[in-house]
């Protein structure tokens, strides 16, 4: 797995940007992988409103997303965007460590 960086679309920064204009007591969205879902992991969503010291801050214009260290071991090299489709709006995660994924985008194994 590799230990590269994770990015942001301009999508999901406009969009996590949104959200915390709208949840003034929240400061970030944090990305964090659990055991579960349907292939192995799953990826989790949460706003926050303070940072771990071991978490990677990415910023970009008014979005703030944190990924804590054991997460990131996971998400290396991904990219974070926002879909908005006839299937309706989500946050997806481009993993390029995933080796299969559900359908629904939310989970996947390596």
């Amino acid at each position: 797995m590799t230990q590269e960086t994770v990015t942001l679309s301009d999508a999901a920064a406009n969009r996590i940007a949104a959200i915390l204009q709208a949840e003034k007591d929240k400061k970030a969205m944090r990305v964090s992988v659990e055991g579960g879902g349907c292939s192995g992991f799953s990826y989790k969503f949460d706003l926050v409103d303070a940072e771990n010291e071991d978490d990677l801050v990415l910023e970009k214009g008014n979005a703030k997303v944190l990924i804590d260290s054991l997460s990131l071991i996971y998400m290396g090299g991904s990219e974070i965007d926002f879909v908005d489709n006839l299937l309706g709006q989500s946050f997806q995660i481009k993993n390029p460590n995933a080796v299969a994924s559900c359908g629904c985008g939310t989970s996947f194994s390596i």
